[in-house]
């Protein structure tokens, strides 16, 4: 895969469908074993292409090493079959770059950075910091914009043209701030200076997102539903709103119920649920204790089509039903 986008790194990569993978984790420490079988199943439930370690593989709980590592395991184990995008995202601009350099070096598609964590630089500065992140790796670069996880700070519409006009392959932003206002506004001043600028839905709100000119999706319910979020990202992109409207409000119901639980919600709800065990998250995330993951899995419960996720690691449908999970 190295050198595969280098002619026309922007052009040339298409977002798509996005999983973004958890990292499991065994005694403390990353599961390689069951790492692998997590990235066989979201390759057999469509994902047309992989991101990680992004939140919900909760990156900022591994060392930078670790990082590297899981990147290096990833690539050997996929190999070729769908493109790698790798989160590099990190407080300080030289260890980002870092990071950019190494994923370069593994041959992944493209990277993906947030504003710094921790620090909250104003907008040149900003700019200063993702102009050397995707230098440092000349792969297509996507900012990810999501003020509610980074200290409120947003990537404005003025800073994306300046880092357009300073980063040949900036391709893209995703965004999970349900700001619908700005999420226009992106799309507009963005496709005036470069129409092939691709906007993604860091969130699964496909309806919207795809109105105001969406081509992509980074999923974090894939982890759960992948046969939902596939269904809905594919009726998005024919535009069949229609059809798309009744998988939307399943995906809003998951989307809500698990967004205060976050990657303790999603790892509790694929153990016990659809016996996918990631162990526990690292600290300081909490492991959710039985009365809260019982109430989370009774709101999950209450959607029909969960019932026709995949059980285990296999392809097959899961027979797991509200009855079940009282016994």
């Amino acid at each position: 895969m190295a050198g595969k986008w280098e002619d026309n790194p922007v052009t040339d990569f298409k977002f798509g469908l996005v999983h973004a993978p958890m990292t499991p984790f065994s005694g403390g420490n990353v599961d390689y074993e069951c790492y692998g079988k997590l990235l066989d199943f979201h390759l057999r439930n469509d994902a047309e292409g992989l991101a990680m370690p992004m939140h919900t593989g909760e990156s900022v709980s591994l060392t930078v090493e670790e990082r590297k590592i899981l990147v290096e395991f990833a690539i050997r184990h996929v190999g070729n079959r769908v493109p790698l995008i790798v989160n590099v995202s990190e407080a300080g601009t030289a260890i980002a770059m870092s990071l950019a350099a190494h994923a370069k070096q593994c041959g992944v598609s493209a990277i993906i950075a947030s504003v710094p964590y921790y620090w909250t630089p104003p907008q040149p500065m900003l700019v200063e910091h993702f102009a050397a992140i995707g230098k440092a790796a000349t792969l297509p670069f996507f900012v990810l914009n999501s003020p509610r996880e980074m200290s409120n700070v947003e990537f404005t519409s003025n800073s994306v043209v300046d880092l357009l006009g300073r980063l040949p392959n900036f391709a893209g932003l995703i965004d999970v701030s349900l700001d619908w206002q700005y999420m226009v506004e992106i799309v507009t001043v963005a496709r005036a200076v470069r129409p092939d600028f691709q906007f993604v839905s860091g969130t699964e709100y496909m309806i919207s997102a795809c109105a105001i000119g969406a081509t992509g999706i980074l999923s974090s319910l894939a982890s759960i539903s992948p046969r939902l979020v596939s269904a809905l990202y594919r009726s998005c992109r024919r535009e069949s709103y229609k059809e798309a409207y009744s998988l939307q409000e399943d995906a809003v119901i998951l989307f809500q119920s698990l967004r205060d639980t976050g990657v303790s919600g999603l790892k509790a709800a694929a153990a016990c649920m659809f016996g996918r065990d990631c162990g526990n998250p690292r600290p300081p995330l909490p492991k959710l204790d039985a009365r809260t993951t019982q109430a989370l899995v009774e709101k999950l419960g209450a959607v029909h089509r969960i019932k026709a996720e995949p059980h285990g690691w296999s392809p097959t449908p899961t027979l797991w039903c509200h009855e079940d999970s009282a016994a």
